[in-house]
């Protein structure tokens, strides 16, 4: 029996033609130069016969990456924001600091998407993106920890005691004690400008460089194996996620490595440089990608696409064998050859049956936007239903400690140090901080369930379902601010990081797969769209979703009077989502 990682409502992975259409790619990609047989092979659950299949460890390694950046996301997280306290940025500049990675982020992200599309490397289109934003991700974790180092060395005279800055532990805010407030900036102006730029290479880099890295995974895996592939992505960014808020939460400088690099705050920074690193190498050496120059020039290299299998099909119809069981299809270089190049996606009304030619020339920069403020309604409605999912996840994930601090632990951040009011949320931040442990915890166990809930229930369900539980959590958990409830609906933290992570880029894929989208439709495009392109869109929400929280949460809360109005908000924008994916169209999935 064969075992599908998706359902086939609409396209059945055991079509003989579908079959023999692989075997046949894999084979001319296998006698190259050098071997691009893997990106035509399958996982060993799919089929059982005549291939090299790939395995569930494969997945791992291209999703190596995808963990190291969620590692590099938890020290940010942690740590960045008592550090920028500390050399004098107050909480106003503060956010607006946080804002600017996400401003920039969403219009240069579908843009490096598009150069990513038509990158002609010999490494391939995804590897020289990913090689280069891990350059200002390492940068930013250098940065941030040593820019009062860095400040010190070009001049900044900052206080006496800036030595033993780094014992700064997580929510615990420290104000430089040999200098009034008014004067801090001043005393460390070369440590501010390094670590804002570190804070914004790390931020923005980390964000952007999961783009590649997701096309990556897809491109070199057949579309029967994308579910598994994004699920397994997901598993490793929250296992990374939940390791990640656990490094940061030993207490280091009781080590031998503590004491070598000189602190709490360095050591766990050089423990994740190293860690990003070694993820970095196991995914960029994982399986060499089909440059875009030898897929211009042989057609054979190209990915599967409905429109080559419909050909392969109307190839066997037009030779009389349809229905043959005995004798196997033979399926030729001529006979797979086309002029299309790609996939595309546009509502029009041409019949199943056109091809679409594409240019060869670089698409410019007119044309991009055009293929951002025009698209496809399946896509404009995956778009806002990703806004929603990422306002909802950023109240949580954002000021979620915070709102542990003043609503269930009864601090205040602006108390006297030292008073009970102010430990009460310092205690409140760490607490926080075991719930945000947990929430990845839960998105790396839930991953792993999101297959097998596609197959029986449907990706609508499935989607729908996991928007609503969290929108049920936090709702019941601004009502009821409770210690327990705050580790125990953290849970459903966990459940919409991995829908985030998972079915905005599962169904964008499928829709690449299909060629088209129209109301569930078949219908041939006359737009030239990109995959990359297309997952940088819809990933480009996180930005909006990111930038507009940080402009209205303020206000949610001084409405309310409460920090409960995150959770609120964050409720809200959930239920939003929940109805907006109703719309959404899942391709038979």
């Amino acid at each position: 029996m064969v075992a599908h990682s998706l359902p086939t409502a609409n396209i059945d992975y055991n079509d003989p033609v579908r079959k023999q259409l692989i075997a046949a790619k894999r084979e001319h990609a296998k006698n190259q130069k050098k071997d691009y047989s893997h990106v035509f092979s399958v996982l060993m659950e799919i089929f059982s016969f005549n291939f090299s299949p790939k395995s569930r460890f494969d997945l791992i390694r291209l999703s190596a990456i995808v963990m190291a950046i969620e590692f590099a996301y938890a020290a940010e997280t942690a740590f960045v924001s008592p550090i920028l306290l500390e050399i004098g940025i107050d909480h106003s500049k503060m956010t607006m600091i946080w804002g600017i990675s996400p401003f920039v982020a969403f219009f240069v992200s579908p843009l490096m998407g598009s150069i990513s599309d038509k990158c002609r490397s010999p490494l391939g289109r995804r590897r020289p993106f990913i090689l280069i934003l891990s350059i200002g991700i390492v940068l930013g974790l250098l940065f941030v920890p040593y820019g009062k180092v860095l400040g010190i060395l070009l001049g900044d005279y900052g206080d006496e005691v800036a030595s033993h800055a780094n014992d700064t532990k997580i929510g615990v805010h420290h104000t430089p004690a040999l200098h009034p407030e008014g004067s801090v900036f001043e005393s460390y102006k070369w440590a501010v400008m390094f670590t804002i730029i570190g804070t914004i290479l790390l931020d923005f880099d980390c964000d952007n460089c999961l783009t590649p890295a997701r096309a990556y995974l897809l491109d070199v895996s057949l579309p029967e194996n994308h579910a598994k592939a994004l699920s397994t992505s997901t598993m490793m960014a929250g296992a990374g996620g939940c390791m990640g808020y656990l490094l940061g939460g030993f207490n280091w400088e009781a080590t031998f490595l503590g004491e070598f690099f000189g602190g709490n705050i360095k050591t766990v920074f050089a423990i994740v440089t190293v860690i990003f690193l070694i993820g970095l190498l196991v995914t960029i050496t994982s399986f060499r990608e089909i440059p875009l120059p030898l897929m211009d020039k042989d057609e054979m290299l190209r990915p599967i696409t409905q429109v080559a299998i419909n050909r392969a099909k109307d190839k066997v119809l037009r030779e009389g064998v349809q229905g043959r069981t005995t004798e196997p299809v033979v399926l030729t270089l001529n006979d797979l050859s086309t002029k299309n190049k790609g996939t595309q996606i546009e509502n029009n009304e041409a019949g199943p049956s056109n091809e679409v030619h594409d240019d060869d020339h670089q698409v410019t920069f007119g044309q991009y936007l055009k293929s951002i403020v025009i698209m496809p309604k399946s896509l404009r409605l995956l778009c806002l239903t990703n806004f929603f999912s990422w306002m909802s996840h950023c109240c949580y994930c954002l000021y979620f400690t915070d709102f542990v601090g003043e609503a269930v632990f009864k601090g205040d951040p602006k108390g006297q140090i030292g008073s009970p009011e102010h430990q009460l949320y310092e205690d409140g931040i760490r607490f926080g901080c075991y719930g945000l442990a947990i929430y990845a915890a839960a998105c790396c166990l839930y991953s792993m369930t999101i297959e097998p809930l596609i197959s029986k229930l449907g990706a609508k369900a499935v989607y729908v379902g996991g928007l609503t539980i969290f929108g049920v959590g936090m709702l019941v958990l601004g009502c009821y601010p409770t210690k327990e409830l705050t580790l125990l609906l953290s849970i459903t933290g966990g459940v919409i990081y991995a829908t985030l992570f998972t079915f905005p880029f599962l169904l964008v894929a499928r829709y690449h797969e299909k060629g088209s989208v129209r109301k569930g439709q078949e219908i041939p495009s006359k737009v030239k769209r990109g995959l990359g392109t297309d997952i940088a869109i819809v990933g480009s929400m996180l930005f909006v979703g990111q930038f507009t929280v940080s402009l209205s949460v303020g206000y949610f809360v001084t409405l309310l009077g409460s920090t409960t109005a995150i959770m609120f908000a964050a409720s809200g924008f959930a239920f939003l989502a929940a109805l907006s994916a109703l719309k959404v169209v899942y391709m038979g999935l």
